[in-house]
């Protein structure tokens, strides 16, 4: 989801000038090895890219933000804030039911932005809302009206008024309002409080998406400055062990802003599931028996990995500096049996291209956690062709000539050994 939010926020020309990645989440899906770089690599960025991984708080998202401030301050031409969630709840829990799992992504820089940072306040309390102890799966909750009134109904209103005083300004002046909450009717009441009417609160998403953590903040910022008019205030906040209050004011590019597929389009897009087993196996909320054939060894041997990193987490492939000819993995001899020239090959980066369906196979006997298996040779815009898995497959409309991109997806999971591998699916377009 990280890699997918990163994509549609930035173009391929762009990522060359971002030179810092910072990657929030109470749910990374390694303790012990940077999450960032994955992403930083799946998105083929420089290698010089100062990569972080923030986490431990609900509001790493909005300080991860505030990072990405200080590092464009002090001279970065631009940076990368990600916030990414896969969060798991109880079975037949209210977490359950108000969850959801999202990512977004916001580029900070200094030219030609949509929004300008206007200023920020932070509070830090150790109001302890909800906790996760390593080794547990699940959050523990406390309870909601303590939450509401000694949480967000001190500390939001406190670090909103200093903000305000700092910025010369009066809550008149905001025009959206942004409050990531459990609780439905939570910012409405904390929007009372400081005088600031119901109509500039956004929404929050609930019940189209659910509640996705650090990942909220950022989400409805991008949801936002979908719809914001030149001049606008938009006043964020991220709650959790305290509060940060982000201010922006919407600048006149906004109006001229490049469509992309956004937070709206995602939604558009949702495929509804209504298969709740498949949604307790996807999220390892029930043991279950996948059978013979997935018992086999899956250990991902690390040497191996990193000599073929380009090929595995950024999808770079080779095109021939004698002929041109575009080929997936990248070799010493050009496939072109016209050409055949050695060491020719340079990096040519496909994971942006569109492809086409070749071929397609649906296999109902290898094992694959949503069966069947949907694998075959997609040929790629600009030349190269290479044989994938396909995934969110509808089955109706998957055939020879297809549109497809590439999706940046876990391929497997080694339990034996606490590893997951990660490469590119084609998804119907």
């Amino acid at each position: 989801m990280a890699v997918a939010a990163s994509r549609d926020a930035t173009e391929a020309a762009m990522r060359d000038n971002i030179e810092a990645l910072f990657l929030a989440s109470t749910t990374h899906p390694f303790l012990d090895r940077q999450n960032s770089v994955i992403v930083s690599e799946a998105l083929n960025l420089p290698q010089t890219v100062r990569a972080m991984d923030a986490g431990g708080s609900q509001r790493a998202g909005t300080t991860a933000m505030l990072c990405a401030v200080d590092a464009v301050r002090s001279g970065c031409s631009s940076a990368l804030v990600i916030g990414s969630e896969h969060r798991r709840t109880r079975v037949g829990s209210r977490m359950e039911m108000l969850s959801g799992d999202a990512a977004a992504a916001i580029v900070m820089g200094s030219e030609q932005v949509l929004a300008n940072f206007v200023d920020a306040y932070y509070v830090s309390c150790d109001l302890v809302d909800h906790y996760r102890m390593d080794g547990f799966d699940f959050d523990y909750e406390w309870e909601e009206r303590w939450i509401r009134d000694e949480g967000y109904m001190k500390l939001v209103p406190l670090a909103v008024s200093k903000l305000l005083e700092k910025a010369g300004l009066s809550i008149s002046e905001i025009d959206h309002f942004i409050l990531p909450s459990l609780q439905q009717q939570l910012s409405t009441a904390v929007a009372k409080q400081l005088k600031l009417g119901s109509d500039k609160v956004v929404d929050g998403l609930i019940e189209r998406c659910g509640h996705s953590g650090v990942a909220h903040p950022l989400l409805l910022l991008a949801h936002t400055l979908e719809r914001a008019a030149p001049g606008e205030r938009i006043l964020v906040i991220g709650f959790g062990q305290g509060c940060d209050a982000l201010l922006f004011r919407a600048t006149d590019a906004i109006a001229g802003a490049p469509k992309k597929r956004g937070v709206s389009g995602w939604l558009e897009r949702r495929a509804p599931d209504s298969n709740y087993a498949r949604f307790q196996t996807f999220n390892a909320l029930v043991e279950r028996d996948y059978g013979k054939r997935a018992e086999g060894d899956k250990l991902t041997p690390m040497s191996a990995l990193f000599r073929n990193r380009k090929m595995v987490n950024s999808f770079l492939g080779g095109r021939c500096s004698k002929c041109g000819t575009v080929q997936f993995p990248k070799s010493v001899y050009c496939v072109n049996p016209e050409c055949g020239a050695a060491a020719t090959q340079a990096d040519h980066p496909i994971a942006d291209e569109t492809g086409t369906v070749r071929t397609w196979t649906a296999d109902h006997l290898t094992f694959d956690m949503n069966p069947p298996a949907y694998f075959g040779m997609v040929e790629f815009g600009a030349g190269g062709r290479a044989m994938v898995d396909f995934t969110d497959v509808v089955p109706e409309t998957l055939d020879v000539g297809t549109p497809v991109t590439l999706q940046f997806r876990i391929k497997q999971f080694d339990k034996q050994r606490g590893f997951r591998r990660y490469f590119w699916k084609a998804s119907p377009a």
